[in-house]
């Protein structure tokens, strides 16, 4: 039996210094700062998300931060677009926006649709994109209402190395439909309103380097705890080296690198991120592993301070 994933369930990403990370995705961008954590394998580093007003999967953008981290290159063997969906007549607002910050960005026609595409301030590239579906995102910061605010993710391009099996991959194995293809990309589509539209780029883009402005990893979403021991099950049977369950507090994670050498996760929905901390106060404290509580004071003592700021003046 065919297994399917309805989308995308998170993007991480390695940045610069966090502050400014902060002051991008928040303060220019409007998502809420759903988890300050560390990351649980190299916990002197954070591991911020950022998100819908709950965090819900298919918004989720998660980042490692490294304060003068060399720059990569993006290429083939990584996600090279990370795309966000607005709702319908919000672009305008955008453009306005992002030259208010001093944003550089263009237009792009893509399968029908317009596109701001531009970099947040390590150079990871972003797009925009108006879409009816998805739910209006709530959550308000600063000039950025919910008339106008990020939905979630409206997909991802994929830069690989074989970009047939990932083609492959993508219908055969994680259950998208191959819905058009338009110059050197190929289009799929998953069952979610958010999250759920990938394009795969079947020419060669050069090779990638891991390194500050880049993707680490995209995940997919898996229904529950069940569903993710199915699909480690699915993959393996499939061909594919899948990692044991991870436990990441907030999902548990599978993880396996696909035939063009893209990190690929599988990640359950829940438990969510009100798991530790008050949906109302989610991204105030810095929340550690109970592994970790114990070395709180020496990793506060060096972490870099970071504030949530309000960029609008008024």
């Amino acid at each position: 039996m065919m297994k399917k994933t309805s989308g995308i369930h998170h993007i991480t990403a390695i940045v610069g210094h966090p502050q400014e990370n902060v002051d991008f995705y928040a303060g220019v961008l409007g998502l809420r700062l759903v988890k300050k954590t560390v990351n649980f394998d190299d916990p002197g580093t954070y591991h911020l998300y950022f998100g819908d007003e709950g965090g819900k999967p298919g918004t989720i953008i998660t980042f490692f931060p490294w304060a003068g981290a060399r720059q990569g290159v993006i290429g083939d063997g990584q996600v090279g677009v990370t795309s966000y969906v607005v709702p319908e007549g919000a672009l305008a607002f955008w453009e306005s926006r992002l030259t208010k910050f001093n944003v550089s960005y263009t237009k792009i026609k893509r399968f029908g649709e317009e596109y701001l595409s531009f970099e947040d301030p390590h150079g990871l590239h972003l797009e925009m994109v108006e879409r009816e579906e998805g739910e209006k995102n709530i959550w308000g910061f600063g000039e950025v209402t919910s008339e106008y605010a990020i939905k979630g993710f409206g997909g991802a391009t994929l830069l690989s190395k074989l970009p047939e099996k990932t083609a492959e991959l993508m219908e055969k194995v994680l259950g998208f439909n191959k819905v058009a293809e338009e110059g050197d990309m190929l289009r799929f589509r998953s069952s979610s309103d958010i999250g759920n539209v990938v394009d795969v780029k079947l020419r060669p883009s050069g090779n990638g380097m891991m390194g500050a402005g880049t993707v680490h990893h995209i995940a997919w979403r898996a229904i529950d705890d069940n569903d993710q021991l199915e699909w480690q099950k699915y993959l393996t049977e499939h061909g594919y080296g899948v990692t044991p369950v991870q436990d990441r507090n907030y999902f548990n994670s599978i993880y396996f690198r696909e035939h063009g050498e893209i990190l690929f996760e599988i990640a359950t929905d829940p438990p969510g991120f009100a798991l530790d901390e008050p949906h109302e106060r989610m991204g105030e404290r810095l929340m550690l592993p109970t592994r970790y509580e114990k070395y709180r004071e020496k990793l506060e003592e060096r972490l870099i301070p970071i504030k949530l700021r309000k960029l609008d003046k008024k």
